[in-house]
């Protein structure tokens, strides 16, 4: 990004002194808490992480994936058995930061990923979308996206001021996925970790609350039953509704 350009493009109002500041944020008591919810969609149900529930047939439907490709860029896994991916899942499931979610097909409640808030920061209002880990049955479905519109809407509706989305700069799925989402791309963190032994240099992506409630009436148009039908089958994707 160039910063000039992006300096540019901010709000600015001067104060008695003519030095410059951002928009006025009155009356600021902070975001809401993020709790175990359960959010519904017309083809998805997200819900808290539940081992004794998902674990079987999360492990199975990752087992999909024969070249485990998933695991690349996440900083666990592959996981060799089941017993190794339930220890995994039983450790998420306790944390509150991440706060792990399942993704489950409405119709049959069938596990199908799992996805996270992360980065929880109540008093800055910001939060981060996490941790995806979508089996193959999941990857590029209106389920998925229909997914991470339950956690985006949830999250702004708790009054949080910016959404972030971070990513392995060589993952590009990743990184495509972000923008087709309505994430703003914000800059490279370079030398940002150290993950399964390697650099990662890591891309910063984020929604804002004001970018939110222009995104989110053109997220329910795409969902609406005129645009998809009861089969999940899309006249027109998210990308056409989020650009016009």
């Amino acid at each position: 990004m160039n910063m000039e350009e992006d300096l540019a493009l901010l709000y600015a109002e001067p104060n008695a002194l003519g030095q410059a500041l951002g928009k006025a944020v009155p009356d600021w008591q902070g975001a809401g808490n993020i709790s175990a919810a359960t959010l519904e969609g017309r083809f998805t149900r997200v819900v808290p992480l539940n081992p004794r529930k998902h674990a079987q047939a999360l492990f199975e439907a990752n087992q999909q994936s024969p070249d485990q490709r998933m695991w690349t860029y996440l900083p666990y896994g592959p996981f060799d058995d089941f017993e190794a991916y339930d220890c995994w899942l039983q450790m998420a499931a306790t944390t509150t930061d991440p706060r792990f979610f399942c993704i489950e097909r409405k119709t049959s409640g069938a596990p199908l990923g799992v996805l996270a808030y992360a980065a929880i920061d109540e008093a800055r209002g910001s939060v981060e979308l996490a941790h995806l880990a979508f089996s193959p049955a999941l990857q590029q479905t209106v389920q998925a996206t229909e997914a991470v519109y339950l956690m985006l809407e949830h999250a702004f509706a708790l009054g949080y001021r910016r959404c972030e989305w971070k990513c392995h700069a060589h993952n590009a799925p990743s990184r495509n996925a972000a923008l087709r989402f309505g994430f703003t791309y914000e800059g490279l963190f370079r030398n940002h970790l150290v993950v399964k032994g390697r650099n990662r240099d890591t891309c910063w992506f984020s929604i804002t609350d004001d970018e939110w409630r222009e995104l989110l009436p053109r997220y329910r148009a795409w969902l609406n039953e005129s645009n998809i039908n009861a089969l999940g089958i899309q006249s027109l994707s998210l990308k056409e509704f989020l650009v016009n």
